[in-house]
Order: C-alpha cells, then structure tokens, then sequence
C-alpha cells in the first residue's frame, strides 16, 4: 500500500501541493531524501527542520520502515506570535 504525504504551511508552499502519494517500503531519512530530490532545493530546506508525524504520531526513529497505508504529515516550524 502507498503512502500518503500531507503538506502544511511553508511545507505545503516549498512543494507547491498539499498532499502526495508515493511508494512504501522504506525509511522517513529515505522518503525525505527523495521528496527533496523531486521538489527541489526549497523543500529539502523545509524537510531538515520539519517535525514528522506518522499516522499522527510524532516519528522519533528515522530509520524505521514507514507502514504501507500510513499518512506522514510534513510539519515545518510555526511562527507563533
């Protein structure tokens, strides 16, 4: 089963989509990789300070094989004010 990729805030603007779908089977460092490689420099900026959660819970192991069937949500850091 694919995973779904959710975009927010300046995530969203750096890949110029809200969401995506893209093939399973391997690692958050390994999709971050080749998300930056499709999106560009932008998003690869965005990607390295990003917090990611995981069917909505933050991802503390990079290295773990995402579930087939799972949302990653790109969370940049948030200006609050």
């Amino acid at each position: 089963m694919p995973l779904t990729v959710r975009y927010f805030a300046g995530a969203r603007a750096a890949a110029g989509r809200s969401e995506e779908v893209t093939a399973a089977g391997r690692s958050l460092d390994d999709l971050t990789a080749d998300l930056a490689q499709r999106h560009g420099a932008r998003l690869a900026a965005v990607l390295r300070v990003a917090s990611f959660l995981v069917d909505g819970v933050t991802c503390h192991d990079r290295e773990a094989p995402l579930p087939g069937g799972a949302t990653i949500d790109v969370l940049p850091p948030f200006a609050g004010g």
